[in-house]
């Protein structure tokens, strides 16, 4: 076996146990820093010429948002929070495909927010007694989701 090979067993055999051991909001969590990682791969792979990766990059984020994002929302019992997620995450992947389609950095810089911000949402959730940032470094408010939106509660 040699080195790279190596690594990338153990990279994988942390991954599967992080999985195994996360909790479902832990699991919302790493599936956002996946996205967000997968398009600032894509972002470098876009201004270094890399086509072919780029657009793995970029398949690899829209997998992500729509397989794991967007396929485990509870849209029943996340009512209009979820459906709200739900139309986000398909706007997100539409505008994932047009940036792969023109070459657009811009647009990949848009869905990082976006996922940024829903990512600090979420992370909210899971330390509720988190003080506050400051007032002047305080992100622009989002309709924070409830545990509910995703699974089945």
């Amino acid at each position: 076996m040699n080195a790279a090979a190596g690594i990338k067993a153990y990279s994988n055999v942390g991954l599967e146990s992080g999985l195994t051991a996360a909790d479902p909001l832990k699991l919302i969590l790493m599936l956002y820093q996946g996205a967000l990682l997968a398009i600032a791969t894509a972002k470098n792979q876009m201004l270094q010429g890399e086509t072919a990766a780029k657009g793995a990059s970029i398949s690899k984020a829209i997998m992500i948002i729509g397989e794991g994002l967007r396929a485990s929302l509870n849209l029943e019992a996340g009512g209009e929070i979820g459906h709200n997620l739900a139309s986000l995450y398909d706007y997100m992947n539409n505008r994932l495909f047009q940036a792969n389609l023109n070459n657009d950095p811009a647009m990949l810089d848009e869905v990082s927010r976006l996922l940024t911000e829903l990512q600090g949402a979420w992370e909210s959730i899971r330390q509720p007694n988190a003080a506050p940032a400051p007032v002047a470094q305080q992100p622009r408010p989002v309709n924070k989701p409830t545990a509910l939106v995703y699974g089945k509660g």
